[in-house]
């Protein structure tokens, strides 16, 4: 199939990629645009782990306040220089991560947070709850298992779904982004804050809030 112009600016516009990287994707996939799209994805992570070794200690502190006042976030994200700090592209991934972290609440930027002793008590419940489900004893370490990686989705930022994008992980637009900007990007601590959080009150859902406002 021939390769047009359009076609390429079209999977560049898409992807972010550069132009001799969108035709020999589209030559590569026979023209067509989804599969271009997979195989310039496949091609920028494997680009993005060859920058997950290298220092990031430039970046930017992003500063999220839900509309109402109620929901606060402060993120550190770094990245290698203070040039890309200063660009769009940097600061509008900072904001999706903050405003992710105020809709999602996670506990922990990733898994290896997470204390063996909070792990090993996790298992503990979820063990219990298998055995009074009456699943049998046989296959319960396996269930617990399989139920300890979705708390992990849960409580860890990286593993959540993307609030944007739920069929890709904070870690899968993280390291996308790395392919794109050419700097290897982490995400160093955050802080969550919800008014009245830990007082008793009348329930409300702010995370849905967020998520209201995210789609606007």
């Amino acid at each position: 199939m021939a390769i047009t112009a359009g076609m390429v600016k079209e999977l560049r516009e898409k992807t972010g990629a550069g132009m001799m990287d969108c035709k020999k994707a589209l030559v590569e996939t026979d023209g067509n645009m989804d599969k271009a799209v997979d195989y310039l994805r496949e091609k920028g992570l494997s680009a993005a782990a060859k920058k997950a070794d290298r220092v990031a200690a430039e970046g930017l502190v992003e500063a999220y306040i839900h509309g109402d006042g109620r929901i606060g976030v402060l993120l550190e994200i770094n990245c290698e220089t203070d040039f890309v700090a200063k660009t769009d592209n940097f600061k509008d991934l900072a904001r999706d991560i903050a405003m992710q972290i105020a809709a999602a609440k996670p506990s922990y930027v990733s898994r290896e947070e997470v204390s063996e002793d909070e792990i090993n008590k996790e298992k503990e419940i979820l063990r219990k709850q298998a055995l009074n489900e009456g699943k049998p004893e046989k296959i319960v370490d396996k269930m617990v298992e399989g139920r300890i990686d979705k708390y992990f989705k849960e409580i860890c930022l990286l593993e959540q779904p993307f609030i944007k994008d739920s069929d890709k992980t904070v870690q899968q637009i993280v390291t996308e982004k790395i392919a794109t900007i050419g700097e290897n990007i982490s995400i160093r601590r955050f802080a969550r804050y919800e008014l009245g959080e830990g007082i008793e009150k009348k329930q409300e859902n702010f995370a849905e809030e967020v998520m209201a406002e995210v789609n606007k």
